[in-house]
């Protein structure tokens, strides 16, 4: 069932994992949506109150609110919470650009609801487990799926820093072992050290907690050793660079493109300097 449902009775999804985007991509929705309006309608449930809470299309939501667009296209389905998570993390999932922390929510949440449904089970047998379940829908294997949802174990702090790529996915896999007092002293040693723990380094810190060897001088002593390819490095935030790189470049193409620009740029410092001589 489609009908236009004024903008005003949408509800975010509970705990939506995926964040808002700015910059191009929503630039170019919005864009996309002032020339030819929204052509694809967003699912929502009922909700309390006469409401609904959208399911898919959060982000085109944001960019008709924008636009001053006071109602929208939706398909209303008549779903119980457990199922709308399945289908919320379902019709997101497959985006282009996804955090880890968004992956990892998400993914717990969908198993989550699975367990609830009582479709998969915790233990092999007759049923598969979750992260096989969910395995067969995405790119990502059961094992890798579970590592995912490890993440969600990491204070928000260290979260963020796996989400800006400061810490690596599987060192921070290890990390999410630590306990939430551990990691609080981790992200101080981190902060004090400017430096970040490599695979093995997480490895022991692991171990560490394990035997009851996890200290501050530990940690500090740990994090301050120099790893073996340690180059200084200048990290910039992938959401920033979307905001200002061509689309569909590949990691090599991104650092070609990075490299002109700020050579086409100094050449222009140069010539500027040279005018006001």
């Amino acid at each position: 069932m489609i009908k236009n449902i004024s903008i005003d009775l949408l509800v975010p999804f509970e705990n939506h994992p995926f964040k808002k985007r700015s910059g191009i991509e929503q630039q170019e929705l919005t864009e996309s949506i002032k020339e030819n309006g929204l052509l694809e309608p967003i699912i929502v449930r009922s909700f309390p109150a006469g409401k609904y809470e959208i399911i898919s299309g959060h982000r085109r939501v944001e960019a008709c609110k924008e636009l001053g667009i006071t109602s929208v296209p939706a398909i209303i389905e008549e779903l119980t919470k457990d199922e709308a998570i399945v289908q919320m993390v379902d019709s997101n999932i497959h985006r282009e650009h996804i955090l880890p922390s968004e992956k990892a929510f998400a993914y717990k949440m969908k198993s989550e609801a699975l367990k609830h449904q009582g479709k998969t089970s915790c233990q092999l047998g007759t049923k598969l487990r979750t992260d096989e379940k969910i395995a067969e829908t995405v790119d990502d294997s059961a094992r890798q799926i579970q590592r995912y949802i490890r993440l969600t174990y990491l204070i928000p702090e260290l979260l963020k820093l796996v989400d800006e790529e400061r810490i690596a996915f599987t060192p921070a896999v290890e990390l999410s072992y630590l306990s939430e007092y551990e990691q609080q002293i981790l992200l101080e040693q981190i902060e004090f050290t400017n430096a970040t723990p490599s695979l093995s380094q997480a490895q022991r810190l692991r171990k560490f907690s394990k035997d009851g060897n996890f200290f501050v001088d530990t940690v500090f002593a740990v994090l301050n050793e120099e790893k073996p390819n340690q180059k200084e490095q200048v990290r910039i935030s992938a959401d920033k660079l979307r905001d200002v790189l061509p689309k569909g470049l590949d990691k090599q193409k991104t650092e070609d493109f990075i490299i002109k620009a700020c050579e086409h740029y100094r050449k222009y410092l140069i010539r500027q300097r040279e005018r006001e001589r």
